[in-house]
């Protein structure tokens, strides 16, 4: 429903839009850093790099925006979830562009030496994130909480992705010492990837608390168990 002063729909107006257009940017990085990962383009991911500060000045809007917002209008229900929810969200999205510039960082790397084959893998689990990113976005800015919650339980088939994936690399490597160093790399972007969908879910989180005003409070299941590879996992 339209508030009586149009001016404050106006400036939650653009506390959406700035969100928007942050995600966008993030998720056209991440897209991009795939790309420079799977093509070794050391150019391409010079610029992801580079292209990092303006999703930094995105946020530093929403920021300045949500202060403007509870500052000037005292926001309650609705709106409070809504100009709040953004401050979080704004720090989650600047979290995902800030591991697709690192994996795109460790592709300049890889770049030097030669290619081995858990990449295709790797480029599997990115694309895997980059669909989350973008379904949680869609869901964001759709008010769809149920999208949300679908997007939440996804979170799971990404930590079983990266967890083979991590099993995968350590055997390569035991086959082949002379792949520790490129797979090294290979095992930090991974990690960024799985680390990617935990802000996904953060963000899906936050959404469905933004449109019902409820908490989700089922934990999460994590089914990431790349700490206990090559060790006795524990049984409590």
């Amino acid at each position: 429903m339209p508030h009586i002063v149009k001016s404050y729909d106006i400036e939650l107006g653009r506390l959406e839009d700035g969100i928007a257009r942050m995600g966008g940017l993030a998720e056209s990085q991440l897209a991009s850093a795939l790309d420079a990962l799977e093509s070794r383009d050391s150019e391409l991911a010079g610029r992801i790099m580079r292209s990092d500060a303006e999703v930094d000045s995105c946020e530093a809007f929403v920021n300045e925006q949500t202060i403007k917002v509870l500052a000037l209008r005292a926001p309650v229900a609705d709106d409070l979830r809504t100009v709040v929810g953004a401050l979080k969200i704004a720090g989650e999205i600047e979290r995902i562009a800030d591991l697709a510039a690192n994996a795109a960082k460790r592709s300049l790397v890889l770049n030097q030496l030669p290619p081995v084959a858990p990449m295709r893998s790797l480029v599997r689990l990115g694309r895997l994130a980059l669909a989350m990113v973008k379904e949680v976005l869609d869901a964001y800015l759709g008010h769809d909480a149920e999208r949300a919650l679908a997007l939440r339980d996804r979170d799971q088939e990404l930590d079983d992705v990266y967890s083979a994936l991590f099993r995968e690399i350590l055997t390569y490597m035991m086959e082949d010492p002379r792949t520790i160093t490129p797979c090294t790399h290979l095992m930090f972007i991974a990690k960024n990837f799985e680390r990617i969908g935990d802000h996904a879910t953060n963000v899906a989180e936050l959404t469905h608390f933004r449109v019902t005003g409820k908490a989700v409070t089922e934990q999460r299941t994590k089914k990431d168990v790349s700490s206990f590879i090559g060790a006795e996992p524990p049984t409590d």
